[in-house]
């Protein structure tokens, strides 16, 4: 049995967990396209680090997951409630801000909705020592089902490479952030299993 603790873990873990090979296998019955702020993003990657975990990633044409610029994330966990995922990412989010002095987070809830937001930038270098920025917006919401109550985060994250492009994404940040949260926000969730 899967405890609240571990869930965090694997959670936490699953933050930056990379894609080693291309898999589109689709767990959720969610194959895509999503659309999103006017664009439309097709599932590219697929992932069930767990029994009761899973993990989606959706991409425009023409990008790839190891070098994207936009992404839609869908994942689900269940046996897990909303603040205590949340929760799992901030605190990953903390111990990073050791090695990462880039790292900003702000959680805003819904109360009304049950729902989440977790809106946060990390930063870290490439191969070639160039910094690699990405802001992600995270909307955590309830997921009921025939495996009991859990989690669905439908999130959005934006990345830049390479110094000059991660100065200028940066720059753009206040003009992203409210654009990208509000399309998040105003979205339906998406339907799994349709």
């Amino acid at each position: 049995m899967t405890t609240p603790t571990r869930l965090a873990a694997i959670l936490a873990t699953a933050l930056w967990l990379a894609p080693v090979q291309a898999q589109t296998t689709d767990h959720l019955g969610l194959p895509g396209p999503i659309s999103l702020g006017g664009d439309s993003f097709a599932l590219a990657w697929s992932a069930r680090p767990a029994d009761n975990y899973i993990k989606q990633e959706y991409l425009p044409a023409g990008q790839a997951s190891d070098s994207y610029s936009r992404m839609v994330l869908v994942e689900t966990v269940t046996g897990v409630e909303v603040m205590d995922a949340v929760r799992a990412q901030t605190d990953t989010l903390g111990l990073r801000k050791e090695t990462d002095p880039l790292v900003n987070m702000e959680v805003i809830q819904n109360e009304a909705m049950g729902e989440a937001l977790l809106d946060f930038i990390v930063s870290s270098r490439n191969e070639a020592g160039e910094y690699v920025v990405e802001w992600n917006a995270y909307r955590y919401a309830p997921l009921t089902g025939e495996s009991g109550p859990g989690v669905m985060l439908f999130g959005v994250s934006h990345r830049a490479s390479g110094n000059e492009a991660a100065k200028a994404f940066l720059q753009d940040l206040p003009t992203l952030r409210p654009t990208w949260i509000g399309a998040l926000t105003g979205a339906p969730l998406p339907e799994i299993g349709g």
